[in-house]
């Protein structure tokens, strides 16, 4: 017995030995920032986040993330090689490290389990493709818009994202601006009287571009940018970074265009504002013109007249010109002179409530009413509620939390996104057709149906 207790009580004083020695090589007081005091957030408290895509629009949402304490972004994912290293490059500045991982194929960061939610700021054709796999691997979303390049394309995010229970936030930043949240608010409470019609207009795409074929750029995989898109030798200034030149953007291979890229935005508010007023049943007709020759083949302006089985008419309008094309033409557009005599100074995008006892128009820049007391309505005067956001990535990640939806959730986006195709489908067949937003389909119209469905991809990718 004797012995033993020996035994043990050098064994003891033995060890304590050790963890002094040990104890001593590390410092006593662990830093606030570990624990998630003074302020800050414990890393194993953050969301952590990827990006699938960071061209110039994911940049802006990726600084958005790195602005909040309690997310980590942790990889950046493009094929194009300077766009990693300027994601890269944000991210590590920001943490003064350099722990940011870089990836050119997006399976594998969806591979990695850590990460909980991912910016998908990819091509337009590739939205639809990431998303789906993103929610199947577990990942929260954050889409650009437009959501997919089809409505069938769409559906099938849908439908995921509701499956495996994930949150998903649309691009669609302004419903974040107090400005257009306050508008619609003030439609939806009866401020102007009874919606009547509304005025959406847009930059249009651009005309042109360069069909010369010339060798791939440095640092662009193009095989795996192309992704499902049929395949076609590379032609100058296609994956451009700068709005003014790439062509992508306004091709119908890998986009929509305008109608679709910048058209959601004005009409994902005017359907905010409209409410049940601007669902079921819609007649489209009127004007588009689509080039002929150049590489881009979008819509480049429209003018088309919307009637809701409401009564609520709407124009929808695609301004030459305008915004991010860096091509100005000279052309007047449609309603121009008209709606500036009304409104005020016009910019290239905006939507307009008119109602029986008012208007209110609401853009980037500004809200005005004709009733000069209007924009300054206080809310709690409003008893009908949007749901509140001051900041898009701000709601994602609350969401994220909360397992609540965002204020732009999926189900919204499919329904912006669809008015968008069928504006566009409407322009092409250059012909009245007749959509029924709450069914998702034309009326008895085979032919525009099957512009609603998914592209066929290039193997071996698949919806």
């Amino acid at each position: 017995m004797t012995r033993f207790s020996s035994l043990n009580r050098r064994h003891f004083l033995k060890r304590l030995a050790s963890a002094t020695a040990v104890a001593a090589a590390f410092p006593t007081i662990i830093p606030a920032s570990a624990r998630g005091a003074a302020g800050t957030v414990a890393p194993s408290n953050r969301i952590t986040l990827a990006t699938l895509g960071t061209g110039p629009r994911c940049i802006d949402v990726l600084k958005g993330a790195l602005k909040q304490a309690d997310a980590q972004v942790v990889a950046v994912c493009d094929v194009k090689a300077d766009q990693r290293a300027k994601g890269s490059q944000l991210v590590n500045e920001k943490y003064g490290n350099q722990d940011c991982r870089t990836y050119e194929n997006f399976q594998e960061v969806l591979a990695r389990k850590a990460i909980d939610a991912c910016i998908i700021g990819s091509p337009d054709h590739w939205h639809v493709i990431m998303g789906l796999q993103a929610v199947r691997a577990g990942k929260d979303i954050y889409v650009e818009k437009p959501m997919g390049c089809s409505l069938e394309e769409d559906q099938l995010l849908r439908k995921a994202v509701q499956k495996y229970r994930r949150i998903f936030q649309f691009g669609t930043q302004q419903r974040s601006d107090r400005k257009f949240r306050l508008a619609c608010e003030l439609v939806r409470n009866g401020r102007i009287g009874k919606l009547k019609h509304v005025n959406v207009w847009c930059p249009g795409s651009t005309p042109g571009g360069s069909t010369q074929e010339v060798p791939v750029p440095a640092g662009l995989d193009y095989n795996a940018w192309l992704g499902p898109a049929p395949f076609k030798p590379y032609r100058e200034h296609l994956c451009d970074s700068a709005g003014e030149t790439k062509t992508w953007w306004f091709n119908s291979d890998y986009a929509l265009g305008f109608i679709a890229g910048w058209g959601i935005h004005p009409l994902d508010i005017a359907l905010w504002g409209g409410g049940d007023l601007l669902n079921g049943r819609v007649e489209i007709e009127g004007p588009a013109r689509y080039p002929t020759a150049g590489a881009c083949n979008t819509a480049t302006t429209w003018d088309l007249n919307l009637q809701f089985a409401s009564g609520v008419t709407m124009t929808f309008v695609g301004v030459p010109n305008g915004g991010n094309n860096g091509k100005a033409t000279g052309e007047a557009w449609a309603h121009e002179a008209e709606w500036k005599e009304r409104y005020g100074k016009l910019d290239t995008h905006g939507t307009a409530f008119e109602g029986t006892d008012g208007w209110i128009m609401v853009n980037r820049g500004r809200l005005a009413s004709n009733q000069a007391s209007l924009p300054e309505t206080p809310e709690s005067e409003l008893p009908l509620k949007l749901k509140v956001s001051s900041d898009h990535v701000r709601d994602f990640l609350d969401s994220i939390k909360s397992r609540q939806p965002t204020v732009s959730p999926v189900e919204e986006a499919v329904r912006g996104d669809a008015l968008c195709y069928a504006s566009d489908i409407a322009g092409r067949l250059a012909r009245k057709v007749t959509f029924d937003l709450a069914q998702e389909e034309f009326v008895k119209d085979r032919t525009a149906n099957k512009l609603l469905d998914r592209r066929t991809p290039r193997k071996p990718w698949k919806f």
